[in-house]
């Protein structure tokens, strides 16, 4: 899962950021958008219409990303997409057999698209804009570490995140976190370009709206990082009811063993090891972690 947070984080913010840009300009030289600065008491701000903006843009911006979820993960991983009817390695044939049955257990009327890409990162991840239009992606590596219960336990908790809907209820988190990095943005900017000349503040608010969007993306990916940590727990569970629990915890299991063997080799974390973001981080950094301590989700699942 960690994949697909971060190309639909990284989405999120292109589309922003050129919704933001085309408006800006066209607002500059034209009279359609208009300024938010009334030029009244306080900061003289219109903070009605700069809030109903960005909750345009900052919805549309997070169902755009939503949208291209499927098609940019392809693009940027290189995922061979497998045709279940067509010619097949037996490794791709298994991969393709235990999606759609995965899939089925866990009601999808609409079989999810199956990809492998060349990588040799242990990684897997599910994305796409809704159930009928999903995709599960393995990574080479992946398959050639691990066996096939754990495999398939991987498989099912990829599967478990279409099920759950997660990425319609990270859209619709994403667009209120953009709601108020557009209206946060927007007000900052106006702030700084008080303090330069009249000529300069056109230019001055518009590097400012670019540069804090930025910076409260990057702040506000910390709510979403949060909410997927909590979701990865549902997933946990959801592939533990798919494949079976000693399945699922055997994939946990199966990572945690790969991740130390690798630091035993190196004495370093492998930045290989991806699947379903396995991190030892600490401190600052573990607020921007898209997933739980691999230790505290095998035992959260143990306890069920």
């Amino acid at each position: 899962m960690g994949k697909r947070i971060l190309f639909f984080l990284l989405t999120n913010v292109l589309v922003m950021t050129t919704i933001v840009i085309v408006w800006s300009i066209i607002s500059r030289f034209t009279n359609f958008g208009g300024s938010f600065e009334t030029g009244g008491p306080g900061l003289g701000i219109d903070y009605a219409s700069l809030m109903v903006f960005s909750l345009l843009v900052g919805f549309t911006g997070a169902f755009i990303s939503l949208a291209m979820s499927r098609w940019m993960a392809k693009k940027m991983m290189n995922v061979k997409v497998l045709d279940p009817n067509g010619p097949l390695t037996e490794r791709e044939r298994f991969v393709v057999e235990k999606v759609h049955r995965l899939s089925r257990a866990a009601g999808l009327m609409h079989m999810p698209e199956v990809g492998i890409y060349q990588s040799a990162e242990v990684n897997a991840f599910a994305t796409g804009p809704s159930k009928k239009r999903s995709l599960v992606a393995v990574s080479s590596g992946l398959l050639d570490a691990m066996d096939d219960d754990a495999v398939e336990g991987v498989i099912a908790h990829e599967v478990a995140h279409i099920s759950n809907g997660d990425m319609v209820t990270m859209t619709l988190l994403q667009g209120v976190v953009n709601t108020f990095v557009v209206f946060l943005s927007r007000v900052a900017a106006i702030i700084v370009s008080r303090f330069v000349r009249s000529e300069l503040q056109w230019i001055v608010q518009f590097a400012a709206i670019i540069v804090f969007q930025i910076l409260f993306s990057i702040l506000g990916s910390i709510v979403v990082s949060a909410f997927s940590r909590y979701r990865e727990y549902h997933a946990d569970r959801g592939g533990a009811d798919l494949a079976g629990r000693d399945k699922m915890a055997h994939a946990l299991r199966s990572l945690k063993a790969y991740l130390d063997r690798t630091k035993l080799n190196d004495g370093t974390d492998d930045s290989a090891v991806q699947t379903m973001k396995i991190s030892g981080r600490g401190g600052v950094m573990k607020l921007f972690s898209t997933h739980p301590d691999l230790d505290d989700r095998i035992a959260r699942l143990e306890q069920r």
